[in-house]
């Protein structure tokens, strides 16, 4: 297992996060729960927490406000180190430790790349940006998730990390399909 799946999402999304503008950090998104701002948040903040994961660190529990700041800048830093950490000798193989469960490094990978590249399209949908993301990247992820996401992980926006699967239109993108059968309207 490599990154590249992971590489290419976060390729993806810093394309979109550069972007949004500061005046559009009040909108709403996708993420029924989640400002701009908040989504921005939480885009970069995942970066520094699947880098404390992989490599077996300690979790911060204070979130931080990066849409305040130079938003683009810290996703960069926490992309980079995120990527170097699931690059160590030995990272696929070892067993993570996640607030939900354990997991080989070469499966948190795997969520990774689809929680870093589907909030990217939640941000492109809330900032006016195209959506046709990635194909052969969403394809991939698309095909992975319906492998690995039970109906147990599916409810309501807050309570569960997916919402029901909704019906992507005629003709929807591989983004927008992931993005529906993910629990976002497209």
């Amino acid at each position: 297992m490599s990154t590249q799946s992971l590489q290419q999402a976060i390729t993806s999304t810093r394309a979109v996060l550069a972007g949004v503008t500061r005046d559009q950090l009040d909108s709403p998104t996708p993420c029924q729960s989640w400002t701009v701002a908040q989504l921005v948040d939480h885009v970069v903040g995942a970066q520094f927490f699947f880098t404390a994961v992989a490599r077996g660190e300690q979790l911060s529990g204070e979130p931080r406000k990066f849409a305040d700041g130079d938003f683009l800048a810290a996703f960069d830093e926490g992309s980079a180190t995120s990527v170097a950490a699931f690059s160590a000798d030995g990272a696929m193989e070892r067993i993570m430790h996640l607030p939900f469960g354990d997991m080989p490094g070469a499966a948190f990978i795997g969520i990774a790349a689809t929680d870093t590249f589907t909030h990217g399209w939640d941000l492109a949908r809330a900032t006016g940006q195209g959506t046709d993301l990635d194909p052969g990247l969403a394809e991939a992820l698309l095909t992975a998730s319906k492998a690995a996401i039970q109906p147990a992980f599916r409810g309501p926006d807050g309570k569960a990390p997916f919402g029901p699967e909704q019906q992507a239109p005629a003709g929807a993108t591989n983004a927008d399909r992931l993005a529906a059968f993910l629990g976002r309207t497209v």
